[in-house]
């Protein structure tokens, strides 16, 4: 009877990204994009490497919560109905949940409902916490959603190495597991057991030699997808993404999606938000910690919503705010463009050092190079104010006593500025709270000169070009 009511309330599961709140919004909520989560309690969620299930109006978002040596502490569970607000729900999965976990590296978990079993089932890469040696594959199994996941076993599926991993529930009811295998070099389509617990055969290796990671598979009408990235550790790549009408042949050639570092993130899931008004989809991706600076834990969320020319190509682009309507299955991007600001007298550009995403960077000037760091969007504050948003952290321009700095958005007017026409098409940046000008320290035209506020005076060093 258990299984059977917990197959009637997953009856309308389809694959999802978690925010969490207690009933659906009827309204579009926003999502501040590239920034640390948190959840509804105001504790950081870590939902790392994570993949979504939808349970009735509930979006359950799992994903990797580490130590602080980035080894394996939990998997956690929270829920959501609008895609914004996330409630904590449970560390399905722990270190004490089996022998093998006590020390361990378990990465990307997926969870995917058996409508059969009424069973929820977990896949997960399972490495011994000190190297890369094992390439495993391990499953887990609960009755409930977001209760303790029962771990069962890990192993080389068909004798084969396996590492980042995702699951795909097909439209007739069958499962599928893929993941990256031969030193990453190869991509393997496995359909499951009927169960879903353990592998059947190996369906598909469409891409030998491709050494290719973060697979996320999703189907879109009589179409799957199948976005990666490339295999560079830690640091962000170009995504590829092939398509085929079937899961087992005919498979194109991978190429390109979003820009040449996935806009400083990995994929890790794409969502389907299906509402009233159609299905939208959203790519889930990771800034890793461990390329800025943190680990894993430190990392941040980089979402965008896809779109789809044809049929058979996607694209996706950045955008530095999300408006999710989760009842009506809209996703759309908003805020920008954004902007450099090139110094008049050194024509070199405002920089945030060392592309740092840390609250606290100083303001510097250096080679204008096109990078996130050096791009800002000029959000309105209101009053004809601005906020100056750096692309690549999501932080603010700040003013204190003696330098600028990113920090994390406030209201407070220290980080508000107008900008005022000067001549020959240049412009001055102004604090509302000082009324001072954004200044390269002491007119110096050198790479790492300073950003400062100073009495405004006319001079080149306080004048800027927007581009």
């Amino acid at each position: 009877m258990r299984r059977l009511l917990a197959a009637l309330a997953a009856l309308t599961c389809v694959l999802a990204p978690a925010v969490g709140a207690v009933s659906a919004q009827a309204s579009p909520e926003t999502v501040v994009n590239a920034t640390q989560f948190t959840d509804t309690a105001g504790d950081p969620l870590h939902a790392h490497g994570g993949g979504v299930v939808k349970v009735g109006q509930y979006y359950y978002w799992f994903g990797e919560n580490r130590n602080e040596d980035n080894t394996f502490r939990y998997v956690s569970a929270y829920r959501s109905t609008d895609l914004v607000h996330w409630e904590f729900r449970n560390h399905v999965l722990t270190e004490a949940s089996h022998p093998e976990l006590a020390v361990a590296n378990i990465e990307r978990p997926k969870v995917m409902y058996n409508e059969a079993t009424g069973q929820f089932v977990m896949w997960m890469h399972k490495e011994n916490g000190s190297d890369y040696s094992e390439a495993r594959a391990a499953v887990a199994v609960s009755d409930t959603v977001d209760g303790d996941y029962t771990y069962q076993r890990s192993f080389r599926p068909l004798g084969h190495m396996s590492r980042d991993i995702g699951v795909f529930v097909d439209t007739d009811g069958t499962g599928y597991m893929y993941s990256a295998a031969n030193e990453n070099y190869d991509l393997h389509i496995y359909r499951l057991t009927s169960d879903y617990t353990d592998v059947a055969t190996l369906v598909a290796n469409p891409w030998p030699g491709g050494h290719r990671e973060a697979p996320a598979l999703f189907k879109r009408g009589g179409t799957y997808f199948m976005l990666t990235s490339g295999a560079t550790g830690w640091n962000p790549n170009q995504q590829k993404y092939a398509t085929s009408g079937s899961l087992a042949s005919g498979w194109s050639a991978m190429r390109n999606a979003g820009d040449s570092s996935g806009y400083g993130s990995q994929t890790t899931f794409v969502l389907p938000v299906q509402g009233t008004s159609g299905t939208s989809y959203l790519y889930l991706g990771d800034r890793w910690g461990n390329s800025i600076g943190s680990n894993v834990n430190g990392s941040r969320y980089v979402w965008a919503p896809i779109t789809f020319p044809t049929s058979t190509s996607m694209s996706f682009d950045y955008y530095p705010e999300l408006s999710i309507d989760a009842a009506a299955g809209t996703v759309t991007g908003q805020g920008g463009p954004f902007e450099s600001l090139t110094a008049r007298h050194s024509g070199r550009c405002a920089d945030v050092t060392s592309q740092s995403n840390a609250a606290g960077a100083q303001i510097k000037q250096y080679d204008c190079n096109g990078g996130g760091n050096q791009r800002f969007w000029f959000r309105n504050a209101g009053g004809g104010y601005h906020n100056l948003v750096a692309r690549h952290s999501a932080l603010c321009v700040q003013e204190n006593a003696t330098t600028v700095t990113q920090e994390g958005c406030g209201s407070g007017t220290n980080q508000q500025w107008s900008v005022v026409a000067a001549s020959g098409g240049h412009v001055t940046v102004r604090s509302r709270a000082t009324g001072e000008c954004l200044d390269v320290n002491g007119g110096f035209t050198a790479n790492g000169a300073a950003v400062i506020t100073y009495a405004c005076s006319g001079a080149t060093n306080q004048q800027w070009t927007r581009g």
